[in-house]
């Protein structure tokens, strides 16, 4: 089962765009997603729109090496989020090629953010972007039928769907039934990664878990085969793996190869057993 990988610049959140992109190249991807927004003080963030030189040096990556952008990220739906001010968000991700861009979920008032929603897919779609809804567990938006809820609220959008991502959907309980029936417009793209059977009870703890030490795939207990298998056929995997651990002791293009061979070795057993 050939499937094109995208390396999450969660993976390798110490690299640059360029460097990333050409990390990418040598370690088994066909494309990345690139973290232009950053999500905490703590992790950076690359704001390509307002840095012409780094622009120029990831387009010259990306046509030295053929990797392409597949999406871009990450912006919080906020109380305060000025949708306008995403446009030169949005034009450089045409520029670049992405397809899609994460928004996240972090206003109290749901039909506020279901209307925010709506305005960044109006947005995105006049450059050609889809958008996709990222669901956490600690959020107000904690799970796909949640998520699912809030997309169908904001008038369920043509270019407007929803990210699961593996660690996210287990830790929050979500259901294979509300997969059913969902095609690749509703459930574009996957991140894929695995875990412990059980992840930790406090928050501090399922937010390190989240944000700094997951498993590749394979490596954990997570039933990936019967998530992938009901996700749309054939929709891109994104390995969103942060190793903080092994990047730190290895480098971050060592631990973006482990990840990109453990989700291939994944994928070549899927028709024989679990992965």
């Amino acid at each position: 089962m050939k499937r094109e990988l995208s390396l999450a610049h969660l993976t390798v959140i110490s690299l640059p765009p360029p460097e990333m992109i050409r990390v990418a190249s040598r370690t088994g991807y066909q494309s990345v997603g690139l973290r232009l927004i950053r999500v905490t003080p703590q992790s950076p963030g690359y704001p390509l729109m307002d840095d012409a030189v780094m622009l120029r040096e990831t387009r010259a990556a990306m046509s030295e090496t053929g990797i392409r952008v597949h999406d871009i990220e990450f912006v919080k739906l906020e109380p305060d989020l000025n949708v306008q001010s995403l446009d030169r968000f949005c034009a450089t991700g045409a520029e670049l090629g992405a397809s899609r861009l994460i928004v996240a979920p972090y206003d109290p008032d749901l039909s506020r953010m279901a209307d925010r929603f709506a305005e960044i897919c109006a947005l995105s779609a006049s450059y050609g972007l889809g958008v996709v809804l990222e669901f956490f567990p600690w959020t107000v938006v904690p799970n796909l039928a949640e998520a699912l809820a809030l997309r169908k609220q904001a008038g369920s959008p043509e270019n407007g769907g929803i990210l699961v991502d593996a660690l996210h959907f287990f830790r929050s309980g979500s259901s294979f039934s509300d997969l059913q029936g969902l095609n690749s417009a509703v459930l574009p793209f996957l991140h894929l990664c695995d875990g412990p059977a059980h992840g930790a009870d406090d928050l501090e703890g399922r937010l390190r878990e989240a944000r700094a030490e997951r498993l590749a795939p394979g490596e954990g207990a997570l039933p990936l085969h019967s998530l992938i298998t009901a996700m749309p056929a054939e929709i891109p995997v994104s390995l969103e793996v942060p190793l903080e651990r092994m990047t730190a002791e290895r480098g971050a293009e060592a631990g973006a190869l482990h990840v990109s061979r453990a989700a291939t070795r994944c994928f070549e057993v899927m028709e024989f057993s679990s992965c």
